[in-house]
């Protein structure tokens, strides 16, 4: 897999005098069996890294924004120092999704206070053992 497996959907919206609906129905959810919110304690501390050679998530800023990295790891047990890192900012006021495939680590961190991070996977809590965590410092 490449950095281009990775995908960025788009997100919708709609207002009238009523108010606003936020919308994403590119996304097939037939895939997602876990479903969780990451709330980081303040904008200073960044979730780095933890990988995925199995499963894929999905990413959604439910309130605030967020910046997540994205590396393709080239070994699991040993991956090289100099791997290109890509970057994507999510925002709840478009809704829009970011799609991991497995293969890749990811580095979030909150870009306002009180941010909410929705993350959804293809495998159920226990399903599978497939949690890999690098220094926050690596990449």
């Amino acid at each position: 897999m490449t950095q281009k497996d990775i995908q960025y959907i788009k997100g919708e919206s709609f207002s009238d005098d009523r108010g606003s609906l936020f919308f994403n129905n590119s996304l097939d959810f037939s895939e997602i069996k876990k479903v969780y919110i990451i709330e980081n304690a303040n904008t200073s501390v960044v979730r780095a890294w933890q990988g995925h050679a199995i499963e894929q998530r999905w990413f959604i800023a439910s309130r605030g924004s967020f910046e997540i990295k994205v590396v393709k790891i080239d070994n699991w047990t040993d991956p090289s120092d100099n791997l290109p890192i890509e970057s994507f900012k999510l925002e709840s006021s478009d809704f829009s999704i970011l799609k991991v495939p497995p293969g890749f680590a990811t580095s979030i961190q909150a870009l306002e206070e009180q941010s909410k991070l929705l993350v959804m996977a293809d495998y159920a809590a226990g399903q599978v053992d497939d949690n890999y965590k690098f220094d926050k410092n690596k990449w």
